[in-house]
């Protein structure tokens, strides 16, 4: 296998990548994870510091990089809305050259695409893209190590996205699933809203004719799921939105809830897949409220999925530590020597 250099590059979409460099980062995070396992020191950026700029908050993707950036011997400075002008009182441009003359890496999860983008393009320094409304390239990369492990395969793999495809998890597993040979079908209403855009679904089809992947659509959930290896969904709406939005949604994607029904579709040994967090039950407020408005006590998965011996939701959660840790020393350093000169 050649060599992953990847240092001094931004990580901000999948499809910005090779299929070997994709590879490459999965090696990475699999050699990350043993070290965890075993407890075995790897402060190979030992001097660096990141800022994390966050202007969605998030337990996953706050936890994932500020542990792995510890681990990895960095310093970090979290930045919420209320602790950076970012967009306010200062520039996007103005704050990355700011940052970039501070820190050594910038992690972004906000809303604009263009914000993370124009970041990389003025800070000087890799950036990672925890999070917009268009891509949300580190969950996926850890999914993508997740049913690695799961079926110690990528390529051929059929995945079923189920729902609401046209959002950031939609355009991002799309891109995975392309550049690694999975065999994908979305299932969503034939709603454009619901599905990816044209101009990246053409992107992905022109990776995935030289990776052998294929990429289909199904407005018919359990046709769908039909020999499925993994079902993967994720919330309808994102937070913060007005009570008309999860209307929509609800009316819309409640046949494409992932139940009983669906997973027994599915192919022996499936596997249920969310990048979290979920509306399962009624034990958060958002629950409590949707089923106040709506009636329903379940929404984008049934709580008997979610608890079932199929869910692996908490194995993707972990793997969102050990890819973050990847993108972030191979994008700093020459990670791979790096851990060869250590022994490790």
């Amino acid at each position: 296998m050649s060599k992953l250099d990847l240092k001094g590059r931004s990580f901000l979409r999948l499809l910005d990548f090779s299929p070997e460099e994709i590879e490459g980062l999965l090696a990475l995070s699999e050699r990350f994870k043993r070290l965890k396992r075993a407890r075995v020191p790897h402060r190979i950026c030992g001097g660096f510091s990141a800022a994390l700029i966050f202007e969605k908050t998030s337990t996953r993707t706050r936890c994932a990089f500020e542990v792995a950036a510890a681990e990895l011997g960095m310093h970090t400075t979290y930045l919420d809305p209320q602790s950076s002008q970012l967009g306010h009182k200062e520039s996007v441009a103005d704050t990355a050259r700011v940052l970039g003359r501070m820190f050594d890496g910038i992690e972004y999860r906000g809303f604009r695409q263009s914000d993370v983008e124009i970041l990389a393009s003025r800070s000087g320094v890799p950036v990672w893209n925890g999070l917009t409304d268009e891509f949300h390239p580190t969950q996926v990369l850890a999914d993508l190590l997740t049913i690695r492990e799961r079926f110690g395969r990528l390529s051929g793999i059929r995945l079923v996205y189920m729902g609401d495809a046209g959002f950031n998890m939609g355009n991002s597993i799309l891109a995975g699933a392309a550049l690694t040979g999975m065999d994908l079908v979305i299932c969503a209403p034939e709603i454009e809203l619901y599905r990816p855009s044209a101009q990246h679904l053409a992107a992905c089809e022109v990776v995935a004719a030289k990776t052998g992947a294929r990429i289909s659509f199904e407005t018919d959930p359990l046709k769908a799921a039909r020999g499925a290896d993994a079902v993967y969904t994720d919330v309808w709406v994102s937070m913060g939105e007005p009570v008309e939005i999860w209307q929509q949604a609800v009316r819309d994607l409640l046949p494409y809830q992932v139940n009983r029904a669906v997973m027994e579709a599915a192919a022996p040994g499936a596997v249920f897949m969310h990048c979290l967090p979920s509306f399962h039950d009624l034990n958060t407020e958002i629950g409590r409220n949707i089923h106040e408005l709506f009636g329903i006590e379940e929404m984008e998965v049934t709580d008997e999925v979610f608890e079932s011996p199929a869910s692996i939701v908490f194995e993707e959660a972990e793997n969102r530590l050990h890819t973050a840790k990847a993108v972030m020393a191979a994008t700093l350093t020459d990670a791979e020597e790096e851990l060869d000169r250590l022994g490790i």
